[in-house]
């Protein structure tokens, strides 16, 4: 087994300035993230990532793979043990697994983004609940979205509830965050069809387009999209809805409804077998 440097204090200050990641402006100022559960850090360094730090507490995890520790070896890492006291302290869960580990934001640039031909891009604009944020994420990996871009003054991409609900998916996912105006230039220099959401469109969401290079542009329930998306649609749709009280839907559920009527249209023109 790799050696871990070992930690008992939860006061130690390498202990403060992790648990300090749990915070926003901490992030922000250090350009890293906290990334808690065995199951996220087994998908992050699946996807190829290379952590700063792998944390771990033996009486949590006592089967802590010993390849894991070998890959953040040799991708630079350093290995730390951690007691329970520590561990605590820079968990955010109640019944933590014992596994962390601390890695570059992901916060990509568009510039750095390659489509390939006919791409399928997420576009989430100003939504804010970190839950919402991995769930659809979650859903654009499923789908196989080719690029998700972040606008508007919406959740940070580092918050480890955003991790937490993409269930690790945030690591295969090519992702950008950029101001609106600047991610739709973006899009039209691509090629890109713009299909946005809207309670007040009049055609369902069925009849829209999503053959050839697209992106689904899905923003905050209380709000909407802001009119920068609006304006850039090259179509408006709106998701059919036959409630008795219900006037929206949850925006998770949305985005996974149009990249599931997406998906469907472009399985229906790919050829089939033989």
């Amino acid at each position: 087994m790799p050696r871990f440097r070992r930690i008992d204090s939860a006061r130690n200050p390498t202990v403060r300035d992790l648990a300090a990641l749990k915070e926003r402006r901490a992030r922000d100022r250090s350009g890293l993230m906290l990334v808690e559960g065995a199951r996220e850090v087994e998908r992050a360094l699946a996807a190829g990532h290379a952590p700063r730090t792998l944390l771990w507490a033996p009486s949590l995890a006592p089967d802590v793979a010993e390849t894991w520790a070998r890959t953040v070896e040799e991708r630079g890492g350093e290995l730390l043990e951690l007691s329970d006291e520590a561990f605590a302290r820079i968990s955010l869960r109640e019944h933590p697994d014992g596994v962390a580990a601390v890695l570059p934001r992901l916060d990509g640039r568009l510039e750095d983004l390659v489509l390939p031909p006919d791409p399928l891009v997420l576009v989430l604009d100003g939504i804010e609940k970190p839950g919402n944020v991995g769930a659809l994420l979650r859903t654009a990996d499923a789908v196989g979205v080719d690029a998700v871009l972040l606008t508007g003054p919406g959740t940070d991409l580092a918050n480890p509830n955003v991790v937490r609900a993409s269930m690790g998916s945030i690591f295969a996912l090519s992702i950008a965050t950029a101001p609106a105006d600047e991610a739709r230039r973006w899009l039209r220099s691509h090629g890109v069809r713009v299909i946005a959401t809207s309670p007040h469109a009049d055609r369902p969401h069925w009849d829209a387009r999503y053959r050839g290079p697209t992106a689904v542009v899905v923003g905050a329930e209380h709000v909407g999209l802001s009119g920068t998306w609006l304006d850039a649609a090259d179509e408006r749709v709106a998701i059919p809805m036959h409630a008795r009280l219900a006037d929206s839907l949850n925006v998770a559920v949305a985005g996974a409804v149009m990249l599931y009527e997406a998906l469907r249209q472009r399985r229906a023109d790919a050829p089939g077998p033989g």
